[in-house]
């Protein structure tokens, strides 16, 4: 057991967060935390690290516990850089190394026992601690998590926000803690370091709790959901995926055993009107402490209205909807894609992928008209009746309530109607009458995604819609989105929300290239690792081929005269080492792939393995070529 939370209740303000929440995490386990926002997962964080204290209940932790904390806001000490940041995590190594330099300069002159053996003891200790590999590992980490070499002197004071934010995972990832929490890791991470980190912590030999709205992270990382839920928490094994499953099974058994007990209730509580004061009131008042007694079951708390959203059709638009060829997006003189080439057709959804600044929210720009294009060009398709949603909400009016907002889009709408409506996006009861400038971001994503969808536009086109909504405000987008019958192009760094609607991938690269794939978000995956896989083969032929053009090639020495048998036997020996150049490099490479993946980074014994294998083979590789080119200059050729 490494923590324990046995009945904790936390209040605010009079508002009860946690009701009686229980759970154990144990040594290994990979947890992700789940719930909506406020359901009180970042209240148990602030528990655990003894930020805040419970009114009620038990936090019980192994004696000795390390937590590492993600935190949202870090800072650094003044004067650090960017790769002295990360190394700060080994402060005891450092402490050690350091304590080696200053003995390594007095054992000039002294050399006394005394000093030999605390030198032993320390260099003793170094090795211990893996003393030879943590600048090793910090830099591996740096570079996963998008820090160039050219990056590792900044000045940590000139970070951005999300920069910091990087900085302060490589530095817990590198802390040694017994157990991580971390509180949405995959903000400020573009694709590329998102997918490392789930490599990293698939492979990392210490438990973890992950808060996150990313679900397809969720899958990849965790194997125990424990979901807060009406201030109580429901564990289930398996990841995200098998929790929606396990969920949707155990809600259908609760509301069964609800509605039992109801009927239950509702035939006692008829069984006491009629007898209690009659011939049976002794079983009347049994009956009723017997209820008062009972354990009452909770009604299943739905995040969904049920039934379908009621969507009316939209106009049709011709089936080809968008058209681009060698279409080039930017500013100015500065291109930022350019080759950009799709056709969508009526029904379809083109999910758009790629780091930021690559031109995502620029290509949404081009093609609605606000910014010319550089090059090539784009053709819209016959009937198109296009609704944007942009990620800075400015179409909502503050000062209007929730259902006056939605009225907008249809005044004459009754407001049953749009009651109904607003529920299927998680408005319900006195929520409809909530002024907007109150609602908070997720909110009123939620209600921007609520008029446009209700606005019968037969394009939609969205920029970051899930941003700011958790869990289920995402469900309930997807659940509308499932209904609309017209056409989606949205730009997402969700891949689980591009999984359920995708059905064509557009993806922006850092090198200015961008493409098209016909599928969802796995499937585009999938194909690009096993596309890399080839590549990475092909290129490694091409260098052994180049190896062997150069062997081949070699200089001709002048003014030497051998035998036929003498030349043979060069011969004979130079291909020997071309095919063991060849081995070599193969293995070099296969090495080297080894040590740039994440999970050897929290591995320090496997990483230290293999940088001596690459050592040793790359030595041996530098030997082979002196011998070559020795024996090539002989046979003169």
């Amino acid at each position: 057991m490494l923590f324990r939370l046995n009945e904790v209740k936390k209040s605010y303000g009079g508002t009860e967060i946690l009701r009686g929440v229980s759970f154990q995490a144990n040594s290994l386990e990979k947890i992700g935390l789940v719930g909506r926002n406020g359901a009180g997962k970042t209240t148990v964080f602030r528990l655990l690290t003894g930020a805040e204290s419970p009114d009620s209940g038990e936090v019980i932790k192994m004696n000795g516990l390390k937590l590492g904390l993600l935190e949202q806001h870090v800072e650094f000490a003044s004067g650090e850089t960017v790769h002295t940041a990360a190394l700060s995590a080994f402060k005891e190594i450092r402490d050690i190394e350091a304590e080696m330099r200053r003995l390594e300069a007095e054992m000039v002159t002294d050399h006394s026992p005394e000093t030999l053996e605390r030198y032993a003891d320390l260099q003793t200790a170094f090795e211990q601690a893996d003393g030879f590999s943590y600048t090793a590992r910090a830099e591996s980490i740096l570079l996963g998590l998008g820090f160039t070499r050219d990056q590792w002197a900044m000045d940590t004071g000139v970070l951005s926000g999300g920069q910091k934010n990087r900085l302060g995972m490589a530095r817990l990832l590198l802390s040694g803690a017994d157990v991580l929490l971390l509180d949405e890791p995959t903000n400020h991470l573009d694709v590329n370091a998102v997918e490392w980190l789930e490599e990293f912590l698939g492979e990392y030999k210490t438990a973890y709790v992950i808060i996150s709205h990313d679900r397809y992270f969720l899958d990849r990382t965790t194997e125990r959901i424990i979901e807060i839920e009406n201030g109580r928490a429901v564990s289930y094994k398996g990841n995200y995926s098998k929790f929606l499953v396990e969920r949707e099974l155990r809600r259908e058994q609760q509301q069964r055993e609800y509605e039992n007990q109801q009927a239950l209730i509702s035939k006692t509580q008829d069984f006491i009107r009629k007898n209690l004061a009659g011939q049976k009131t002794k079983q009347a008042k049994s009956r009723r402490n017997m209820l008062e007694r009972l354990e009452r079951v909770d009604a299943v708390a739905s995040e969904k209205s049920g039934g379908q959203f009621g969507l009316k059709k939209v106009e049709r638009t011709g089936n080809n909807v968008l058209m681009a060829e060698e279409l080039s997006i930017g500013y100015g003189d500065k291109a930022l894609a350019s080759g950009i080439g799709l056709s969508l057709h009526r029904g379809e959804v083109l999910g758009i992928i790629g780091a930021n600044g690559t031109g995502k929210t620029t290509f949404l720009k081009t093609i609605l008209g606000e910014i010319r294009e550089l090059g090539g060009k784009f053709i819209w398709g016959t009937k198109t009746d296009i609704g944007y949603y942009a990620q800075n909400l400015d179409e909502l009016h503050p000062a209007n309530e929730v259902i006056q907002e939605l009225r907008r889009v249809d005044p004459m709408a009754d407001n049953g109607t749009l009651r109904s409506f607003l529920a299927r996006f998680l408005f319900v009861g006195d929520d409809v009458f909530k002024r907007v400038d109150d609602l908070s971001g997720g909110e009123k994503g939620r209600l921007a995604l609520a008029k446009l969808i209700y606005s019968r536009k037969n394009v939609l086109i969205l920029d970051e819609p899930t941003n700011h909504l958790d869990i289920p405000s995402r469900e309930a987008l997807e659940d509308a989105l499932a209904e609309y019958d017209g056409t989606i192009i949205t730009v997402s760094h969700d891949r689980f929300f591009l999984d359920k609607i995708a059905t064509q991938i557009l993806a922006f690269e850092a090198d200015g290239g961008v493409e098209n794939f016909n599928g969802n978000y796995t499937e585009y995956h999938d194909w690009r690792l096993n596309r890399a896989g080839k590549k990475g083969i092909r290129e490694l032929n091409t260098v052994l081929s180049d190896v062997q053009g150069q062997v081949t090639t070699g200089r001709a020495p002048t003014g030497t005269t051998l035998s036929k048998n003498q030349r043979d036997r060069l011969k004979g020996r130079i291909a020997e080492i071309e095919s063991e150049i060849e081995q070599r490099e193969s293995e070099l490479a296969e090495i080297a792939a080894e040590m740039n993946s994440p999970g050897l980074a929290a591995d320090v014994g496997a990483y230290n393995d293999a940088a001596d294998r690459f050592s040793r083979t790359e030595s041996s590789i530098q030997t082979l070529y002196a011998e070559w080119e020795e024996l090539s200059e002989q046979l003169g050729d």
